[in-house]
């Protein structure tokens, strides 16, 4: 009989964690939206996306295959071509994870004019503390 294994995230011991912290990088997100309308190579995910450095697109892109969520193809080429794209299971989260994309390029009026009152308040009370 097999035993049903039952996981929660807010464990501190649960392996889930560990997806989740994948999952919630914003590297990922970024990473897995571009790879979500096919196979792309190295240097055309570092041009497209802004900001991140060679070292840290490599170590996302390693963390991501070994999780099962990216698939690394190297074509036996002079040089060597490799593409990168997403598994089954890298489309499953796609969907999610634009959504997410999403609500942050819709909302993110809101959210910067909130962080706007919080430092405004956040200054007067050290001024009022002093």
């Amino acid at each position: 009989m097999e035993t049903i294994k039952i996981y929660n995230v807010y464990a501190s011991a649960c392996p889930t964690r560990a997806a989740l912290d994948r999952i919630a990088d914003k590297w990922t997100a970024l990473i897995i939206g571009l790879l979500q309308d096919g196979p792309k190579r190295f240097s055309g995910l570092k041009r497209a996306v802004d900001g991140i450095s060679q070292k840290m697109l490599t170590q996302t892109l390693r963390g991501l295959e070994r999780d099962g969520l990216v698939r690394r193809t190297i074509y036996p080429e002079v040089p060597p071509h490799v593409e990168y794209d997403l598994t089954v299971l890298g489309h499953t989260l796609s969907t999610p994870i634009a959504a997410v994309r999403r609500w942050a390029e819709k909302h993110i009026k809101e959210v910067s004019a909130a962080q706007q009152l919080y430092d405004q308040r956040a200054g007067h009370s050290k001024i009022n503390s002093l």
